[in-house]
């Protein structure tokens, strides 16, 4: 659509003949007659006319006319020029939101690709901690295990007699306290905590000791390395499309 159409069109929307839109923007009907045919320009004066006898904003008269036509006749306006850079401001705005978008997107999803390649995340090690039994108060953390070795050294070992016969029956007696005691829990844990992992429960304390760690896949990895490859394909695509737009 050219300016002339354009006016044309405006005024027939607003039920206006060509001398009553004429005599609102204060011009002969003549000259109008020359505007809607494109055979004159508007100059700035009379294009702020048009505005306020049409009761538009520089915007809705613009709009559908061809870009080329804008810019090569109603440049120089002052109120086109100024809507004219107002939207080319707002383009660079959404080009560097575009972009800054596209290129966080191939940073997040590089660092993901790496951080799921390397286990930086999700550790591929799994500890195994064991506890032979609940500790009672001031035991020691292997106490379950080798009771025997706290017990004081007898002369009992050496000798036979009534008092040594009675020892050895609260030593056996002791012997199977300590075997019902003996119940094993474990704890398996990606993060390494020590020798030893204490917990309080009921009855006394729990004291897991290391026994080993071997190496198991982690799917979250390779879910992080598709994310992340996902992030970077869609930032590398982001500026494809913003560039293939801009030669547009």
């Amino acid at each position: 659509m050219n300016i002339g159409e354009k006016i044309k069109q405006l005024r027939t929307e607003k039920n206006l003949t060509q001398p009553q839109l004429a005599e609102a923007i204060g011009i002969e009907q003549s000259y109008l007659s020359k505007l809607e045919n494109d055979k004159s320009v508007p100059s700035a004066d009379i294009f702020s006319g048009i505005l306020k006898a049409l009761t538009i904003n520089v915007a809705a008269f613009l709009e559908g006319i061809d870009e080329k036509i804008i810019y090569r006749q109603l440049r120089q306006i002052p109120e086109v020029a100024n809507h004219l850079n107002a939207g080319v401001a707002y383009k660079i705005h959404n080009i560097k939101k575009w972009l800054f978008g596209s290129a966080a997107a191939c940073v997040i999803g590089l660092t993901l690709i790496v951080a799921g390649y390397k286990s930086l995340l999700f550790n591929l090690s799994q500890y195994e901690y064991a506890s032979d039994g609940i500790l009672q108060a001031g035991e020691p953390v292997d106490f379950i295990e080798h009771w025997d070795r706290y017990e004081a050294r007898d002369p009992c070992n050496y000798t036979i007699n009534n008092e040594c016969t009675k020892k050895n029956e609260e030593l056996a007696a002791k012997a199977k306290t300590m075997r019902n005691r003996y119940k094993v829990d474990t704890i398996l844990t990606n993060n390494y905590q020590g020798r030893y992992i204490y917990k309080n429960v009921e009855g006394g304390l729990r004291a897991y000791e290391i026994k080993g760690n071997k190496e198991l896949p982690r799917p979250e990895n390779r879910y992080l390395i598709l994310l992340g490859a996902l992030l970077t394909f869609s930032g590398l695509f982001g500026f494809f499309v913003e560039f293939r737009l801009r030669k547009i």
